[in-house]
């Protein structure tokens, strides 16, 4: 069973999401659970809680389906000391939420080095930031992001990801997701079949699939290993729209969120047409 959906906007409340996914076709959806430019928003009230749950229910959509995302400041790798702390405060707080909205999974992007310290010490202080945020919740996985490699951010090699669960002390709250354009971007060739196969028998083996949370379904504006974050709408950029074809068709990817994070939200009901029909 494949879940198809897309970044939906909780403007207004939380409890908009789950009724703006169902109006585009959506099996899962994502969603900010705050303002994702904002450190600190105001709690979620009984009110949004009660009725996101009852809209979920209504529209049939079960924490499996679901998958938020966390704000885009936090970095959890911070070489700083306050500002890590600043950031752990803020990734403690999305988790909670999620809790409240009785959500099982929060996605992320790892964090960066900013240049001030190796790669190796980034990544053991987001797996020290993931496991303190743990310690202090039930419930919810963190569920990290690969990335395109933009800058000073990691995430961007199966490596990276394998190195941070690997020092993950709860192997059951911790997961990942793969977006698709970030995945190409990166150098991970999926737009071939060839590349396809060996791409994700590597991510098998180096990250294994029982990690594997949700997908970002995206095609990309720029070029193979670019390094660069620019999404583009399916079969309309550089991946072309085989690869999308191989995902619905690839029971490695059932029963978790696909998302798509595509740029033109009037087609976003067109596009989880389209994937539904590659099944």
């Amino acid at each position: 069973m494949k879940y198809i959906g897309a970044h939906v906007s909780a403007s207004g409340g939380v409890e908009n999401a789950p009724v703006n996914a169902a109006n585009i076709g959506a099996t899962a959806f994502a969603l900010f659970t705050k303002n994702q430019r904002q450190w600190v928003a105001k709690p979620l009230t009984t009110k949004n809680i009660d009725e996101f749950k009852a809209n979920c229910e209504k529209f049939g959509f079960s924490p499996q389906q679901i998958l938020p995302h966390d704000s885009y400041l936090i970095n959890l790798g911070h070489p700083e000391k306050e500002a890590l702390e600043k950031s752990r405060d803020a990734f403690l707080d999305e988790l909670q939420r999620c809790e409240q909205l009785g959500l099982d999974r929060l996605n992320f992007h790892p964090g960066s080095h900013l240049k001030k310290v190796s790669e190796e010490v980034c990544l053991d202080t987001i797996a020290e930031s993931i496991n303190w945020a743990l310690d202090k919740t039930t419930g919810v996985t963190a569920v990290i992001e690969n990335t395109a490699g933009q800058g000073s951010n990691l995430g961007y090699k199966f490596e990276h990801l394998a190195h941070i669960i690997d020092k993950v002390e709860d192997k059951s709250r911790v997961g990942v997701c793969i977006d698709t354009c970030h995945t190409y971007t990166s150098g991970y060739d999926i737009a071939t079949e060839q590349g396809f196969g060996e791409v994700f028998e590597l991510f098998g083996d180096l990250v294994g699939f029982n990690y594997l949370k949700g997908m970002h379904i995206n095609d990309s504006k720029k070029e193979l290993a670019t390094r660069v974050d620019r999404h583009h709408s399916l079969g309309q950029g550089f991946m072309g729209i085989d690869v999308f074809k191989w995902i619905m068709a690839d029971s490695r990817f059932d029963g978790i969120p696909l998302i798509l994070e595509t740029p033109d939200d009037t087609i976003w009901a067109e596009e989880i047409k389209l994937l539904k029909s590659f099944q």
